[in-house]
């Protein structure tokens, strides 16, 4: 069973997405709140899978409350799938930064946002990973007028792991990287966690912010 914490200010998108949550095999609606500050309580007292949450709100924003949830050590298992509109990008990466795990449109299919949902409560890569490349390209190195250098961040990696980070970075999934490399799936699978780990990455989303951020990986290359 996936347990959801729904976070919203609007009372008529809460209703909807709990509604449609409750109604699909395997998912259960545990509570629900109206601004950010609500939502880092509750997360904190009912401890759910996967929090889907807006980003503008009162008294404390999505992104704030993403942060202050994937950071707490008691919530390690929780994870953030952000509920927004695409027209948000620059926010939506802020808050991939914070800890969350993906981003979904409001305007998303029904059955796309559960499928959601269950992605970010199995650790996947939520939608498509080339999505939130082609956003990291636009919005964390786009300004950039400065040519980007490696950072000392990744002297952590070994060669290997520097090469898994840069195709996480171009959005390749385990099964693609494990032939890129000529490794298996599970060894594919096996450095991505070790990565994850040295770099502090809560979820593969921010692999991909480090892999650009780094400039291990350059948009357009």
């Amino acid at each position: 069973m996936t347990t959801v914490l729904v976070v919203d200010d609007q009372a008529l998108i809460r209703s909807a997405v709990r509604d449609l949550l409750d109604a699909a095999p395997g998912v259960e609606v545990v509570g629900e709140a109206a601004d950010g500050e609500a939502a880092v309580d509750l997360a904190r007292t009912l401890r759910p899978d996967v929090v889907v949450c807006d980003i503008r709100m009162p008294r404390m924003d999505g992104i704030e409350a993403t942060g202050l949830i994937c950071g707490d050590p008691a919530l390690g298992d929780t994870r953030v799938l952000i509920l927004t509109t695409f027209e948000e990008d620059d926010y939506v990466v802020a808050a991939l930064r914070a800890g969350a795990s993906g981003f979904i449109g409001k305007g998303a299919e029904p059955d796309d946002i559960v499928q959601a949902v269950r992605a970010v409560h199995d650790g996947g890569a939520l939608l498509s990973p080339a999505a939130t490349r082609a956003m990291i390209e636009k919005y964390v190195r786009g300004a950039a007028s400065d040519p980007p250098r490696p950072s000392p961040a990744l002297d952590v990696l070994t060669d290997r792991e520097r090469e898994v980070l840069r195709l996480v970075g171009r959005g390749r999934s385990n099964d693609e990287i494990a032939g890129d490399l000529f490794i298996s799936p599970h060894t594919a699978k096996t450095h991505v966690k070790n990565t994850m780990i040295k770099l502090g990455a809560h979820d593969r989303a921010q692999l991909v912010i480090a892999a650009y951020e780094s400039g291990l990986v350059q948009p357009g290359r």
